[in-house]
């Protein structure tokens, strides 16, 4: 087994490293930097993704013809997690959800003509997207078998109906994704459909107001009032809903654990750097035992988590569907950066607890990663049915296959 990175992925990753370093963190401190959301204000957001295009540093998941960096997903492990030191810095390269996924996602399946149409505008950063499955009760929500929005067919247009909520981005997408179901049938009776925001028959019932900092668009209730589709924006073929939802969600799994590893990397260095100068009865904190304590067993659960994230990327480069290698990554990584950041805050007393520090929003926004693209406890089941299913060969180590150069991929 080999962990180590090769020389253009280092520098790549070095040149994000010192984008966030020199561009992104000194910006976070400043109160006009943000909208009114907490999030990254657009006017200056705008600025910085223009900058990282000049820097080569732009939607490096998507094809090189494309305009992206052609990454791998173990490459895109590496640079993911620097990008996310800051919080500002997914979104600057254009590589936050949903767009991350969703790009992911039509790269993989779309048709020429739809990645023209639906794809390319949101990698030139031109439209936002978002992707439309949950509902609420009694509606879809981690079991897709449950879902009620419906789509039928009349003629070559596709009429929907129904509800969705906690849609991320939905108040400022133009490009969509809806799963809506097709017939009765337990394993291919859902469908893909592409729309945009533009198109009558759906609105947006509300933002739904969260406890965390939101994404641009928030998170959304929309209804479908009769949305016409015409067949040639079905993403797949009929019936193929789920397995579009699969697909996408796989990937972008294992991208938010990426992400909230780097997160959880910057409340480290947070913590690091100030029981590294306090000090407290004459001593400096990091001298302490209980303090070292905190701090071994946090970078432990973090090197835990990023250890699992860049083994399922690995697995996920060799064509595998690695479900459970990406249920584990993501119940580690999502789990890990709740205990992380609570552990910094903990070390920094009251300060951390303020907003003399982005610890604070960190820990907010930290608490939906248990529940964003499934529960921890649905991760659970995925690893056990793989355990029951496979079991003692669960533990079996991969064989090694012939290394594919990054280039090849693309």
């Amino acid at each position: 087994m080999d962990f180590s990175i090769d020389s253009s992925t280092r520098e790549l990753r070095d040149r994000v490293r010192a984008f966030v370093d020199n561009v992104l963190l000194p910006l976070e401190t400043k109160r006009e930097s943000y909208d009114e959301h907490e999030n990254i204000a657009e006017g200056l957001l705008a600025e910085l993704r223009a900058h990282a295009r000049e820097q080569g540093l732009w939607a490096l998941q998507m094809p090189r013809e494309r305009g992206g960096g052609g990454l791998s997903i173990v490459q895109m492990a590496v640079c993911y997690e620097e990008m996310n030191r800051s919080i500002f810095g997914p979104v600057v390269f254009n590589s936050a959800a949903p767009d991350d996924g969703n790009m992911i996602l039509l790269n993989k399946v779309a048709t020429q003509g739809q990645k023209d149409r639906w794809m390319q505008p949101i990698i030139d950063g031109k439209v936002r997207s978002a992707f439309a499955m949950t509902e609420p009760a009694p509606g879809a929500g981690s079991d897709p078998s449950m879902m009620l929005t419906t789509a039928e067919r009349i003629g070559d247009k596709w009429i929907i109906r129904g509800r969705k909520w906690f849609i991320t981005g939905g108040e400022a997408a133009k490009h969509w994704i809806v799963i809506a179901r097709t017939s009765a049938d337990a394993r291919k009776g859902l469908t893909a459909f592409l729309f945009h925001a533009d198109d009558p028959g759906w609105r947006v019932v509300r933002r739904i107001p969260i406890m965390g900092p939101e994404e641009h668009g928030g998170h959304c209730e929309i209804e479908f009032d009769g949305l016409e589709i015409p067949d040639e924006q079905r993403l797949m073929e009929v019936g193929d809903g789920l397995k579009a939802t699969q697909i996408r969600l796989g990937t972008a799994r294992l991208t938010h654990c990426m992400r909230w590893n780097g997160m959880a990397r910057r409340a480290m260095e947070l913590a690091v750097s100030h029981v590294g100068s306090r000090k407290a009865g004459g001593h400096v904190l990091s001298e302490r035992e209980g303090v070292q304590w905190m701090l071994g067993e946090a970078a432990m659960k973090l090197d835990v988590a990023r250890l699992l994230t860049m083994r399922a990327a690995w697995h996920l480069d060799q064509g595998d569907f690695a479900r459970p290698e990406i249920s584990m990554a993501k119940i580690a990584a999502s789990e890990t950066l709740h205990q992380v950041i609570d552990t910094a805050i903990q070390l920094h007393g009251a300060k951390g607890y303020s907003k003399d520090t982005l610890l604070e929003w960190m820990y907010r926004y930290a608490r939906q990663a248990r529940l964003v693209d499934g529960a921890s406890e649905v991760h659970k089941m995925v690893v056990a049915r793989s355990l029951l299913e496979r079991g003692n060969d669960a533990w079996d180590w991969k064989e090694l296959s012939p290394a594919v150069p990054p280039a090849a991929k693309e």
